[in-house]
């Protein structure tokens, strides 16, 4: 049965602030007058990227009969939050405990991957929604012309949801240590090699602004 116990959940609403004010503390450089305007914009992508990330890898456990519990990882936080004030982020606040016996590479492959596809969805998604509003209001890309606050508002949520999860995605699939791409690439190297590209090019695109260029 699918279901989410009490210190579960606490654990989550625990690494997904924690995260959320790391990235938040990175896109705004130290500014730490900045940091509270764009921490609720940031935590929509965060919000949407770990929680579904971690979700993603609990049900596809789930659905081959493991049980799946999330856990934070406190050096994990700690470690977080110390390396966005160095202008990166090492996310790995916690990961989603498996219990079960005789899991084969395909399993673990298949239960690893859904947490970076999710993100890399979630990612097309926010950017999906961002051109959309680019095209209806032109005035986002010429500052000349007067837009909504709103509208400001939601584009910028929408750049930060595209570049959060689009991180999300490929730190996750470094193929080291207990981070989802080493397993997936013991299952399938080609499938790894194909979601780091994609999640690669998003990550690129994100930082140089190249899908606003006219």
């Amino acid at each position: 049965m699918f279901k989410f116990s009490s210190n579960e959940i606490r654990d989550l609403f625990i690494s997904f602030f924690i995260i959320s004010l790391a990235f938040s503390i990175l896109y705004s450089r130290l500014d730490f007058t900045n940091i509270l305007n764009i921490l609720p914009m940031v935590m929509v992508g965060v919000g949407l990227g770990f929680i579904l990330h971690e979700v993603a890898h609990k049900i596809s456990a789930m659905r081959y009969g493991y049980w799946a519990e999330y856990k934070t990882w406190t050096p994990g936080l700690f470690i977080a939050l110390v390396s966005s004030a160095f202008g990166f982020i090492f996310a790995a606040p916690g990961a989603v405990h498996i219990y079960g016996q005789y899991m084969t590479d395909r399993e673990n492959g298949i239960i690893s991957i859904s947490g970076p596809l999710t993100n890399i969805v979630l990612s097309l998604i926010f950017l999906a929604v961002a051109l959309m509003l680019g095209n209806t209001y032109i005035g986002l890309f010429n500052p000349l012309i007067a837009v909504p606050l709103w509208v400001n508002i939601l584009f910028q949520t929408c750049l930060l949801g595209f570049s959060i999860n689009a991180f999300l995605a490929l730190f996750n699939l470094i193929p080291i240590g207990i981070l989802d791409g080493a397993k997936v690439f013991r299952w399938d190297p080609f499938i790894w090699l194909a979601s780091v590209i994609v999640a690669g090019i998003m990550v690129y695109f994100s930082f140089t602004g190249f899908f606003l260029i006219n």
